[in-house]
């Protein structure tokens, strides 16, 4: 379920930085830096580069929040 005010898009990760951070390319071509959920960290699911995933962005266009592995 997305937080309030958010919007979901999938998208592909390009990139692995340290803290848990992923650069992500959008199916629109945007680049956005993107964190892990929560649950998703308790859970310990590993992201890797390639992989497509469900992300929630805010209204405002700041960092994304990974809430999916496809």
């Amino acid at each position: 379920m997305a937080h309030q005010g958010t919007m979901e898009f999938e998208g592909l990760v390009l990139e692995n930085l340290p803290n848990a951070m992923f650069k992500i390319q959008l199916s629109d071509g945007r680049i956005l830096l993107g964190t892990l959920s929560g649950k998703m960290r308790m859970n310990h699911i590993r992201v890797l580069i390639g992989d497509k995933v469900e992300l929630n962005i805010d209204k405002y266009g700041g960092r994304a929040r990974i809430t999916r592995r496809f």
